[in-house]
Formats: structure tokens, sequence, C-alpha cells
């Protein structure tokens, strides 16, 4: 499986709320991430993940692009919490060291439906 695959298996997984299989599966021991929220180690990024699905069991990924360099893979998504909500645009940056997720990014921006600008987040 390649890096890129990897990636949106992991976040496809996250979605769908197996969370902890997704981990086992694709995140190195010694992960790292940068979410400002949260402790940067794994466990902590794992039990709020956990706890995010928990509130919103229905999230819905949409995956509208990859770019992958070298060790690099972004993702840049539209992510809703049920049916109802607007969303927010995404974008994942994941690292990788032999073949698992070692690293990981990521930013989002609420969609505004009043934006001025015609092209939108996505």
């Amino acid at each position: 499986m390649g890096n890129t695959q990897t990636a949106t298996s992991f976040m496809q997984m996250v979605t769908a709320g197996n969370i902890q299989q997704a981990y086992d599966e694709y995140v190195s021991d010694n992960f790292i991430h940068h979410n400002i929220y949260y402790p940067g180690d794994r466990e902590a990024l794992l039990t709020a993940m956990i706890e995010n699905h928990e509130q919103f069991p229905s999230k819905i990924l949409d995956i509208k692009r990859t770019i992958s360099e070298n060790d690099l893979v972004m993702v840049h998504s539209l992510i809703k919490l049920d049916t109802e909500h607007d969303g927010v645009a995404a974008v994942h940056i994941f690292r990788f060291e032999n073949d698992q997720i070692a690293e990981l990014w990521d930013m989002t921006q609420a969609i505004d439906l009043d934006s001025p600008n015609e092209n939108g987040l996505i």
C-alpha cells in the first residue's frame, strides 16, 4: 500500500469510528502531531479522536484531492459533523517513516456560506 492510500484509508477509518484499528495498522509508535488543542503525543490524539467520534458519530468525510511528495502526503477534504452541518475545509499533512504515519499536521477552516468568494474553500 502506498503512502497516499495509507493516509486516505487512515482518514476513512477514523471517520467511520475504527480509530483504534486505524492507529494499530497505520500509526508509528513514535508518532507525533501538531494539533494545537492537544498534547503532541500519539495517545493524546488517539483519545481526542475517539472522544470526537463519540460526540459526532455521523461525521462525513469527502476527500477532494491528495498530493504526495517524497515522505509527505497532503489530503484536502470537506468534513461535515452530520448531514446538516455546513462543514469545514481540512488539510491534513502526513509524514511517513517505514510505511507508517510518523507525524501529522492538520488545519481546518469553517465553510462560510456567505463568503464573497465564489470559488469557495473546496
